[in-house]
């Protein structure tokens, strides 16, 4: 038997090792992880990551079988029930899942796991407002019993909660009476901040067994891939296939991306809104797949257009994105779980531009400031700005890129030092941006959402002050009217919604009135692509409109 502190060193040593004898070598090693018994819960989450690392990358059939194994026994290791209250929010199968979920999340586990979801008492904060919002979510027959009793918030919700439910399933199932519009009942939920622990069991979310099957496997029989590509080349590579799944398939598609974030205390509303009917998977080669998730109707933003990924490598998670598209460029947010960082993460950035140029038909990316380190502590400890920097990435405001030279010259100077925190922090103050087909400033980044945003609000504001129920519904008559639209007969629930949202936008577009008739037409197909099944094809059909993007464009001018 190997020393303890000889396996744990070995077992750091070959996560990442590849090729020649590292198969053989990492078979040995499993076998005696298999045997080890570790001392703390730290060396516990060790032997517990190199796993997780193994099942996204095995180096052969052998060590994928193994490592499943070892991974779905995992919860049954004598030290980890030793360490189980140590390991709590790590996401190890057999642990405690403790935080403060948002509203959507905090019922979506309450509705899978009625029996395990709990109110956190001891942690919840002594100034909550839940006492003072309970007559807004009980029926109006128990209003003596909140304004006689004085018993504890605690008993006081195990006397109202059913006998078959918990005080945490109770309290979200409520909510949904507190208020008629599901943005409402959020607002008010999260500014409660009610901590809920998810006690483990079977089924329930764990990084350890997180996965499925989107293909054969594919190993790893070289060194990783750590060069930096060419940005420029690698989105032109368009995916080996795109898949658009069933809604079945998507349910689970969909589950599957949000125990990844609550694992890791974490939301996404791509995850927790996502459309059952707009889930599709790009492949890419070496077992490298994207989920992407289209938001439900009513969660869809004015403008632009979001979706959410899930990164998978051989059908584990290893990360996610978020993706914003207009006017023929995208916004990117990209994270690799802690996990998987250090292995391929250029790499996989190339087939990430690949994906989003696919789905939007974008020729500009953009990363925003806090994704570069700018009021980001963890962003300014992994280095993010040179990741972006180096792969080709350029700010455009002039004294970001003063600052850039500046820098560049001292590290120059100083080779064996890193740009400080406070560094990275002035270095990420503005967009960053990488342009495959030419320069252009009507771009995301550079036109901000908000303006356009503002150009509506002065229309509603001139013609209808504080009535803007009324101003929403001549809107809605009058963008009709000028489009030609005569009838919303055969429009979709979410069509006739979208209408209604952009209505105010429409009648307040420059020059409207003298667009052909074929334009206006256009226009119409453009509203109801918003809310139709797949937003991308909004995205499309808007970037294909010249004279709506100018006239957007007109709109946003201050």
């Amino acid at each position: 038997m190997m020393e303890p502190m000889d396996l744990l060193t070995r077992v750091d040593a070959l996560k990442t090792a590849y090729g020649g004898d590292a198969a053989e070598r990492k078979l040995q090693l499993l076998g005696e992880i298999d045997r080890h018994v570790a001392g703390s819960a730290r060396d516990v989450l060790r032997l517990h990551e190199f796993l997780c690392f193994l099942r996204a990358y095995p180096d052969s059939p052998q060590v994928l079988d193994l490592t499943v194994r070892l991974l779905d026994t995992f919860h049954r290791r004598a030290d980890l029930r030793r360490h189980r209250r140590a390991l709590a929010d790590t996401g190890v199968a057999g642990t405690t899942i403790q935080s403060v979920f948002f509203w959507f999340t905090a019922r979506w586990l309450a509705t899978r796991f009625p029996d395990r979801l709990t109110i956190d008492w001891p942690e919840l904060d002594s100034g909550t407002n839940l006492e003072r919002l309970l007559p807004l979510v009980l029926p109006y027959a128990e209003s003596p019993t909140l304004e006689q009793t004085d018993m504890p918030l605690r008993r006081l919700i195990a006397r109202l909660k059913g006998p078959g439910e918990t005080d945490a399933a109770f309290l979200t199932r409520r909510f949904e009476q507190i208020h008629p519009t599901s943005f409402g009942r959020e607002i008010l939920y999260e500014g409660l901040r009610i901590p809920m622990t998810l006690a483990p069991g079977p089924g329930a979310p764990s990084r350890t067994r997180a996965a499925c099957t989107l293909g054969p496997p594919r190993f790893q029989t070289r060194p990783l891939d750590r060069s930096r590509p060419n940005l420029r080349v690698a989105c032109r590579r368009p995916p080996l296939r795109v898949r658009h799944v069933t809604p079945d398939d998507a349910d689970r598609l969909i589950d599957l991306a949000r125990e990844a974030m609550v694992l890791r205390a974490r939301d996404l509303d791509n995850f927790i809104h996502a459309d059952r009917r707009d889930v599709r998977v790009y492949q890419f080669e070496d077992g490298l797949s994207f989920i992407c998730y289209g938001l439900t109707p009513e969660r869809r933003l004015l403008v632009e257009s979001v979706y959410g990924m899930l990164t998978l490598k051989n059908g584990v998670p290893i990360g996610y994105l978020l993706a914003s598209g207009l006017f023929q460029s995208s916004e990117v947010m990209y994270n690799v779980f802690e996990t998987f960082r250090g292995g391929e993460s250029a790499r996989v950035y190339g087939r990430v531009l690949a994906m989003v140029r696919h789905l939007f038909g974008a020729d500009t990316f953009a990363v925003d400031p806090f994704q570069l380190g700018h009021d980001n502590r963890e962003g300014q400890q992994s280095g993010a700005f040179w990741f972006y920097y180096k792969l080709g990435f350029r700010p455009v405001d002039a004294a970001v890129r003063r600052l850039v030279r500046e820098e560049i010259r001292r590290l120059a100077r100083h080779p064996h030092e890193r740009s400080t925190p406070r560094t990275i922090h002035r270095l990420a103050a503005a967009y960053m941006f990488l342009r495959t087909a030419g320069m252009r400033r009507d771009v995301l980044g550079e036109l901000s959402p908000g303006d356009i945003g503002l150009g509506i609000s002065r229309s509603l504001a001139e013609r209808f002050g504080g009535d803007r129920e009324r101003g929403v519904r001549t809107c809605v008559r009058e963008a009709a009217t000028i489009t030609g639209v005569r009838t919303f007969t055969g429009w979709t629930p979410a069509e006739r919604l979208a209408w209604e949202r952009w209505s105010p936008l429409v009648v307040a577009l420059p020059g409207l009135d003298r667009w052909p008739a074929a334009d206006r037409r256009a226009l119409v197909g453009v509203v109801r692509a918003k809310g139709g099944r797949r937003e991308s094809e909004y995205v499309r059909r808007f970037d294909a409109h010249p004279r709506l993007r100018v006239a957007m464009l007109r709109l946003a001018a201050p």
